[in-house]
């Protein structure tokens, strides 16, 4: 799958763009802040209808107009798609593939899959359970489309449990309204686990490979998959799991009540991640820390070629600036099969490195 044409109006810093794309290597350089994530962030939201950067729509459209438009011109499963998304400042926005209506962005992770690796995610080791969380997410979101249906539900139900846990004491009839919830939460968190859990099986499997050639054989990386502790087996049935769940949340209603806040679901899941067996967040060095790092995210590209047949628009955002040689060499073997975009600074080299379509981004300019 591949990017041939972008097209953005008023999108972050750009007025209009049009741009016309390598199926293979795209170089993006230029100083900071002149707009060369901006171009990757409008990639990536065409894929998901998701910003990886931004709380709202509203934040993306240009300051000054009230609308913004991205269109891709995008090549997979041998055929050519036109996806387009409208924002605006006052309504909702408008998706759409080949001229037709899109509900949700899980219709444009039917079209094509992205891999987004910024400098952030070398510390996806180090930082909490959320981060980890949101990786799982961003990827079973592009990956399966009724996994992204079942998150953003399962999202509204906990919001909602939330405010009856925290205004009961002023408004206990609200408690009334629970049940149905905890309903909600429990079937809802089982399909996420069910499907978190066996995108953890295949991230382990490439990833420890990936690892392991990395660190020239000496080092083998392990991830484990952590949910709730009456799950237990996360690979289950989702019916199975839902029976599991309940037993959970409701083993901690009166905490819960006590508390004021949602204690029992898979919001709170993680994945572990060791090296040769100790805790890698605690113990590992900040060199093993980016090369698992590297190979969460180089797995979850193998993990959609898998699953589709074809590689994902690979986006790395300023990444190989902040890798030393061996580690930058490492990645740039294994791009080889798709389409990657690669930003990077005016004085870097990679321009000259990397060959391809060569793009000098200057305030919200392409040339």
């Amino acid at each position: 799958m591949r990017i041939d044409r972008l097209e953005l109006v008023s999108f972050r810093n750009y007025g209009t763009l049009a741009a016309d794309f390598d199926g293979r290597c795209n170089v993006i350089f230029g100083e900071n802040a002149q707009g060369k994530t901006n171009l990757l962030e409008a990639v990536y939201y065409l894929s998901c209808g998701k910003s990886l950067r931004a709380r709202n729509d509203r934040e993306m459209i240009r300051f000054g107009d009230e609308a913004a438009s991205l269109t891709a011109t995008v090549q997979a499963r041998d055929r050519e798609f036109r996806v387009r998304a409208e924002l605006f400042r006052g309504r909702r926005r408008k998706l759409s593939v080949n001229g037709v209506a899109a509900s949700s962005g899980a219709a444009l992770s039917r079209v094509y899959h992205t891999v987004f690796f910024s400098p952030e995610d070398l510390m996806l080791i180090r930082e909490g359970a959320a981060a980890r969380r949101r990786f799982m997410d961003g990827a079973l979101c592009q990956l399966r489309p009724r996994y992204a249906e079942a998150l953003a539900s399962y999202t509204r139900a906990y919001e909602h449990k939330t405010r009856i846990l925290r205004d009961a004491e002023d408004h206990p009839d609200l408690l009334n309204a629970l049940p149905e919830f905890n309903a909600q939460l429990v079937h809802l968190g089982a399909v996420l686990i069910h499907y978190r859990a066996q995108f953890a099986q295949a991230l382990s499997r490439y990833a420890a490979a990936h690892h392991r050639e990395c660190s020239g054989g000496r080092e083998q990386l392990d991830i484990a998959y952590q949910t709730v502790s009456t799950v237990t087996d996360p690979l289950a049935e989702p019916g199975q799991i839902a029976r599991q769940l309940q037993d959970h949340m409701d083993a901690h209603q009166t905490a819960e009540r006590a508390s004021r806040l949602c204690l029992s679901g898979p919001h709170k899941d993680d994945l572990a991640v060791s090296i040769d067996g100790r805790e890698a967040r605690q113990y590992a060095s900040q060199g093993q820390t980016r090369t698992a790092a590297l190979a969460m995210k180089l797995a979850e590209r193998e993990i959609y070629y898998h699953a589709a047949g074809e590689y994902p628009v690979l986006l790395l955002d300023d990444v190989l600036s902040e890798l030393d040689p061996r580690r930058q060499e490492f990645v740039l073997n294994r791009i080889e099969g798709g389409q990657v975009f690669i930003t990077c600074c005016e004085d870097d080299r990679l321009p000259q490195m990397l060959g391809g379509n060569v793009f000098h981004v200057e305030q919200g300019t392409v040339r």
